[in-house]
């Protein structure tokens, strides 16, 4: 393999809005981020993924963007952003831009603009004429649902027709199918590229073209996904863009690649992305949609982790993102609260691909008893509370159906410190910070030898010294179903990572000799034939 520098590096999300905030309006923001770029190198990051910072309504945090070439004034200016890149240089941290081209803002002056069917916008978006019953209803142009719930078409009384979102009607979709939109998205890559940001992660990149405007086969959910999910036209744009922008400027990028398959990742791996984002192992305890919450069990998560890792050359591994529940709090155990923590740390630094932190990970953060709907702000989230009232759910158990999967329990604001609101604002939080906070935070980690941030700070530093664990050969050994275990290789040095996922002893009949390099318990025991709960050894096999 040809290693590229994305082959070398630990990754780390960052959420600006919950890092750290410098100015006291209670919102993170760039100098936040620069503050603590130290720390982050300690964690041995290589490369930081940065959620949009571009100007924005904010209906969606940021996901909803007004305008694609400035920098939103709660997080900072131009001249942050450019500090940001040339202190993150200094320190050799590459930065990746969030690209959320499927959809722009509504108050976007490209959409403002489209309202007008005379304009030279108007193509920039999906604007139909809608549907009327005999008693003179006015219906959307066919049956799409948004992800949000509800219709993904808006009337607008302006020009009597509908327009197309995937997601909040505050967020309407650009339609590719007119030339000049593609030509725009290339004007603003070049932008970024020549500022200095190394490669973007592209948000749900694989939605973006569209086959037709058909009504869809009815679901309980994404209803109409036949029609745009991995369309053709979307591996066109890919290409064009990659050959144009992304190889010439030798760019990064992952895309944020919704119910994707291994055979459609391939194609977008084929000259169109460097990476993308798979989201099986995240889902094992999903049931029927993300509302459902079913038992966790190990095994589902060994069988998602080996499945991509056997057929894909180079992955993303990585268990939470700014959509996702904290995964100690999924995956892991009250009683065995740091060795789960450091279980999932490392089945995510030694596993073969390019592993991704999300921030507070490192230090084991938790969801977030918010206590009822009123202290979540996600758009996601009360839409479908909202809908589920509708339907009569009492309001507790829409309460607690919303709540197992609420994207909040993972934009709770950085833990730093035992300070009112966990050190992370001097002012009023835009989002509850989690209660624990004064156990859980970075500075109780940094003074505990013992910590789960000492303990992911070892096994990042094991991986960064060791060629082997970076991109050596992998290959499983089959041992219990609920134990991940592997070797990685590289030439003549051979490394045993055993991992137990469950929160019992497991048996496992593996051979265990060699050099201990890493364990989360203190105490070894020798000749063991069962693993302890989540325990964790890293072995060099030695001939």
């Amino acid at each position: 393999m040809n290693n590229k520098w994305w082959h070398e590096r630990i990754f780390y999300q960052i959420y600006p809005r919950s890092f750290y905030d410098t100015n006291k309006d209670g919102v993170g923001d760039i100098p936040g981020i620069i503050a603590k770029l130290p720390y982050l190198k300690s964690l041995n990051v290589g490369a930081i993924w940065i959620s949009p910072l571009y100007k924005s309504p904010n209906f969606d945090n940021g996901y909803d963007i007004s305008d694609y070439k400035s920098i939103h004034p709660e997080y900072g200016t131009m001249e942050d952003m450019d500090k940001l890149l040339a202190e993150a240089k200094k320190l050799d941290i590459k930065i990746i831009m969030d690209l959320v081209i499927n959809h722009t803002s509504f108050q976007h002056d490209w959409f403002l603009k489209s309202k007008d069917p005379n304009s030279e916008y108007h193509n920039y978006y999906f604007w139909r004429k809608g549907k009327v019953t005999k008693k003179g209803k006015k219906l959307p142009p066919n049956n799409w649902q948004s992800m949000f719930t509800g219709p993904a078409w808006t009337y607008e009384p302006s020009n009597d027709m509908w327009y197309l979102h995937l997601f909040t009607s505050e967020q309407p979709d650009l339609n590719y199918d007119n030339p000049k939109v593609l030509e725009e998205v290339k004007s603003i890559l070049r932008f970024w590229l020549d500022k200095g940001v190394a490669g973007f992660r592209c948000d749900v990149i694989n939605l973006i073209s569209k086959t037709s405007l058909k009504d869809g086969k009815p679901k309980v959910y994404k209803t109409g996904k036949e029609h745009y999910l991995n369309a053709p036209g979307c591996h066109l744009i890919l290409k064009q863009l990659n050959d144009e922008i992304f190889e010439p400027y030798g760019a990064y990028t992952v895309g944020e690649t919704m119910d994707i398959t291994i055979d459609a990742a391939k194609a977008y791996l084929d000259g169109e992305l460097t990476q993308v984002f798979a989201f099986d192992q995240v889902q094992v305890d999903y049931f029927l949609l993300p509302l459902f919450k079913r038992k966790y069990k190990p095994h589902r998560m060994v069988k998602a982790l080996k499945k991509w890792q056997l057929k894909i050359p180079w992955n993303t591994v990585f268990y939470e993102n700014h959509d996702l529940p904290r995964s100690v709090s999924r995956f892991g155990s009250n009683k065995y609260y740091n060795e789960s923590v450091s279980a999932l740390h490392a089945s995510i630094l030694f596993l073969k691909g390019t592993p991704y932190i999300y921030q507070g990970q490192e230090i084991g953060m938790t969801n977030v008893d918010f206590g009822s709907i009123e202290k979540v702000e996600d758009v996601s989230s009360r839409n479908v509370y909202n809908l589920l009232r509708k339907f009569k759910v009492p309001p507790k158990l829409a309460w607690r159906l919303v709540n197992n999967f609420t994207r909040d329990h993972g934009r709770s604001p950085v833990q730093w410190n035992s300070k009112k609101h966990g050190g992370f604002t001097d002012g009023k939080p835009w989002l509850m910070v989690n209660p624990n906070y004064p156990e859980i935070n970075v500075e109780a980690r940094e003074k505990d030898n013992d910590s789960v941030l000492h303990h992911y700070r070892k096994m990042a530093t094991l991986r960064q010294k060791t060629k082997a664990f970076r991109n050596g050969d992998l290959a499983f050994v089959k041992t219990h179903r609920d134990i991940l275990a592997f070797t990685r290789t590289d030439h003549k040095d051979e490394y045993l990572v055993v991992i137990n996922l469950a929160s019992k002893k497991r048996p496992h009949r593996l051979d265990l000799d060699g050099e201990i390099l890493y364990s989360n318990y203190k105490e070894f025991e020798d000749n063991a034939r069962k693993l302890r709960p989540f325990e964790v050894q890293i072995i060099k096999r030695i001939d």
